[in-house]
């Protein structure tokens, strides 16, 4: 699924109108009754006071057609205008001639604190007050109106977007921001529903359809794109009745130190689970006899060291090599990762200590192969490309350290991104049963044994990030999130290819609202 930014949503609402010869205010009419029909199917009826906050802008016009269609079917609503500026845009001002048509009980004027209506616990607020478009500070009174909105305790809808929430910067201020329970966004979800310093300030959302232009939908490209079963399933490769293990090529899995070659285990097991046909495990001495018991599915070479590796050296041709898992950072690893990467030519997903390395020495950077994939946690992140003030900041350097390197990020978290020169790919599988010693590496299995199979790197690692967080997803019904562990999340990737295949049970919106607050590796 895209996710438009600002821009495009103002000019597909400009498109949509001029290629279905409507007015800005029949759109208006349309939003509003798609918000209309999701609050009816849920509510039938039900005689709870529902309070609509409108803004004096195109957000809050959108607010009074809902109101308007809520009162004409005998809902209990008061509606209210945040009277924030003497500005009204064109359409709130249709709408708002329109909502005294039918009520005898005019929208009520907000000028100040002393004006905020009492709201009980158990009513339902709408916020319709800002949308994308705001660019300025909120009036002091109307964040009291915000606190207001939070100390209730009622429940809390939001349109589009919360509002003071911008769709390109983190908020200075969390109490200039609604916290809403449910957004309903029009067209495509926000950027900031997937970022860490931004997603709190709405649990759940979902995307409303309100019959923009399919032309512009389908052609404008956008820099971020959401990503969940519809958009894994064109990449996966089924396999034929006369496949072998040489159709699905051979991993390498290069890491491993003493006290650590469980690291290893994880991610090269997952390598076989996924599909990779041969896995080959090169690790200090010190590893093999866990290995050959842990894993007898695996081939294992050694280093000449029984500690740490010292040397990369193998006489097999990997069509794929995971590095650094539990590699440590001994001087000889090091002096090893550097004359390695000096010579291969051979296609990489790098994890763990070699991030490490890499990040100490940063010019063997320029010697990764196109497309290598890089595996970060958020602090091993931190020593790749700096520190940042915040997740705008974070994504704007992974993508310039991207476009420098011609590497894939994997930004690890509650939605797991995927980043290849100016392209977000937002993942919305995954749990926090996730966060859990080993999760990382089994990640870096999972990704190394997709590329051994025959896919190319970027679709190797968006799908690879959704099998891992799907896996999750599964196994946790049976373990729970505190008791979920690495192994579980590899034990699971079968039944996560097949559910790829299983009718969908719940709707888009439901499966993406299902990706909140999430902690992955």
């Amino acid at each position: 699924m895209k996710i438009f930014s600002k821009d495009q949503i103002y000019e597909g609402d400009k498109l949509t109108a001029e290629r279905q010869n409507i007015t800005s205010a029949d759109l208006m009419e349309r939003a509003g009754i798609q918000l209309f029909n999701w609050m009816h199917l849920r509510l039938q009826g039900a005689q709870v006071p529902i309070h609509v906050f409108c803004g004096i802008g195109n957000n809050g016009g959108d607010g009074l057609v809902l109101a308007r269609h809520l009162i004409t079917h005998g809902y209990h609503v008061k509606t209210y205008v945040v009277n924030c500026s003497d500005k009204r845009s064109k359409d709130f001002l249709v709408n708002y001639d329109r909502i005294k048509n039918v009520s005898k009980k005019w929208p009520i004027l907000l000028k100040c604190e002393s004006d905020f209506p009492e709201i009980a616990p158990q009513d339902i607020i709408v916020d319709a007050i800002f949308g994308i478009g705001l660019n300025r500070p909120i009036d002091p009174w109307v964040k009291a109106l915000f606190m207001h909105f939070k100390s209730t305790g009622a429940f809390t809808m939001a349109i589009d977007i919360s509002s003071g929430l911008s769709t390109e910067r983190v908020p200075v201020d969390s109490e200039s921001v609604v916290w809403a329970g449910y957004t309903l966004s029009f067209a495509s979800p926000k950027l900031v529903f997937f970022l860490p310093e931004t997603s709190k300030y709405t649990v759940h959302w979902e995307v409303l359809d309100i019959g923009l232009d399919v032309g512009f939908l389908r052609g404008v490209p956008t820099e971020n794109e959401l990503i969940g079963k519809h958009e894994v399933l064109p990449i996966y490769k089924p396999r034929t009745k006369f496949s072998h293990k040489g159709s699905f090529g051979h991993a390498l899995i290069v890491g491993g130190s003493y006290g650590k070659i469980g690291a290893v285990t994880l991610a090269s097991r997952a390598a076989l689970s996924v599909g990779a046909g041969l896995v080959t495990v090169f690790v200090p001495k010190c590893g093999y006899v866990p290995l050959q018991a842990a894993f007898p599915e695996a081939m294992v070479i050694t280093d000449m060291e029984e500690d740490f590796i010292s040397k990369i050296e193998f006489d097999i041709t990997p069509s794929v090599i995971g590095l650094g898992i539990g590699m440590g950072t001994n001087s000889k690893t090091i002096a090893a990762f550097a004359v390695f990467l000096k010579q291969n030519k051979t296609p990489l997903v790098v994890d763990a200590d070699g991030i490490n390395i890499l990040s100490k020495k940063k010019r063997l950077l320029k010697l990764l192969p196109s497309a290598s994939i890089l595996t970060p946690h958020p602090k091993e992140l931190e020593r790749l490309i700096g520190k940042w003030k915040d997740d705008f900041d974070k994504l704007e350097k992974v993508k310039v350290f991207s476009k420098k390197y011609d590497v894939i990020v994997v930004i690890k978290g509650a939605n797991t991104m995927t980043v290849y020169k100016d392209k977000t790919y937002i993942n919305t599988t995954g749990n926090p049963g996730l966060a859990t010693a080993g999760s990382g590496d089994v990640l870096t299995g999972i990704i190394t044994g997709l590329i051994s199979q025959g896919y190319e790197a970027l679709p190797a690692t968006i799908f690879g990030v959704y099998l891992h967080g799907k896996s999750a997803d599964i196994a946790v019904e049976d373990f729970g999130y505190q008791s979920l562990i690495a192994s579980h999340v590899i034990d699971y990737l079968g039944s996560a290819y097949m559910n790829l295949f299983e009718p969908q049970k719940e709707t888009e919106g439901d499966e993406q609202e299902g990706a909140r607050n999430k902690k992955q590796p």
